[in-house]
């Protein structure tokens, strides 16, 4: 058992609600299943800890006593520290829907437990994969519960202000090559004017390229890495003697957020089909082994030309735990508009 390693705990706390004679199978499934059952928390954890200007994200043991504070006081999930703010309380939540919709009682507890420790209270929110984070003032009353649409806590997000989190996109073109010799041909199939060949290759060159298709060596490693974030295209060109392989990111491609790009690094490095096991990712000592240092790495391609444009979101309402940098940041482009 490694000194990050949380098994004892979670033991420790199966066993006190089973009871300590209990079932050891009836113990272990359940151990299973409170290792597994928090993967929200664990994954915006870890994709604070990736972004890298987190200080400080653990969780808050959320068992009180006296039993009858939980009428006043609703503990957060996380307690966090970032470079450019004190400490600072955050809710996690994943839900699909629109709208994110807290019940009075459960923002008055909440609130409550804020105010007892004079810490700014967040919630961070798992929409279809892309997170945001807010401070929980932008929440407002419908007919009886608190809500606020995806739409609005986009443009109140601090994930960037606080996480470092930002948006980007890979140039038109860049992408990797691969140049295949043609050995032998195995088999060939003409049907309805379509031919179909079977070759044995050979990999005679591979190759990586900037904007516009350009042939570009010594690339950094974390710069061509930034390649397995994004969905690349095929494309194909034949020739007697060989077949030119690209993949490519093409011109009307989206933008990418710093904190969905994590997920491909991870599932990059998994089996086919394999989940990311987010509370194992948190324990090592870099969530991910394939990128040093992601921020530096989008500077570096964007010098490199390997990456278009970067985006450093800015919240509507500035908050007052934050201090406000000078100025107004524009986007960073690596070309001219």
């Amino acid at each position: 058992m490694t000194e990050t390693d949380d098994s004892d705990r979670l033991i420790q706390e199966v066993l006190s609600e089973l009871g300590w004679d209990d079932d050891p199978k009836k113990v272990a499934d359940k151990v299973k299943r409170l290792d597994q059952g928090l993967p929200a928390e664990d994954e915006f954890t870890a994709i604070c800890s990736w972004l890298g200007k987190a200080r400080l994200l653990h969780k808050l043991d959320q068992h009180q006593a006296p039993s009858s504070s939980r009428d006043l006081y609703q503990v957060p999930d996380l307690l966090a520290e970032f470079e450019h703010s004190g400490p600072v309380l955050i809710e996690v939540k994943s839900k699909t829907k629109q709208t994110l919709s807290f019940t009075p009682r459960y923002l008055d507890r909440l609130r409550a437990y804020a105010q007892l420790v004079k810490m700014p209270l967040l919630i961070a929110w798992k929409h279809h994969g892309i997170w945001v984070l807010f401070e929980i003032q932008h929440l407002t009353k419908a007919q009886t519960n608190f809500n606020i649409t995806f739409g609005d806590a986009m443009k109140e997000n601090l994930l960037g202000v606080l996480a470092g989190d930002v948006a980007y996109k890979i140039a038109s073109g860049a992408g990797l090559r691969f140049r295949c010799k043609k050995e032998a041909l195995v088999d060939r199939e003409e049907s309805e004017g379509t031919v179909t060949e079977q070759w044995k290759m050979r990999i005679d060159e591979v190759g990586f390229m900037i904007s516009g298709g350009e042939t570009a060596d010594n690339l950094d490693p974390d710069v061509t890495t930034l390649f397995t974030t994004w969905d690349l295209s095929e494309q194909q060109s034949h020739s007697d003697t060989h077949i030119d392989l690209r993949f490519v990111a093409g011109t009307d491609d989206g933008m990418m957020f710093g904190h969905m790009a994590l997920t491909h690094l991870l599932h990059w490095t998994l089996p086919q089909g394999e989940a990311i096991n987010w509370r194992h990712a948190i324990r090592r000592d870099a969530v991910v082994s394939n990128m040093t240092n992601f921020r530096r790495a989008l500077e570096r391609a964007l010098e490199q030309k390997v990456v278009h444009i970067i985006l450093h979101q800015q919240p509507h309402t500035w908050p007052d735990f934050v201090p406000k940098p000078g100025g107004n940041p524009t986007p960073r482009s690596a070309t001219k508009s």
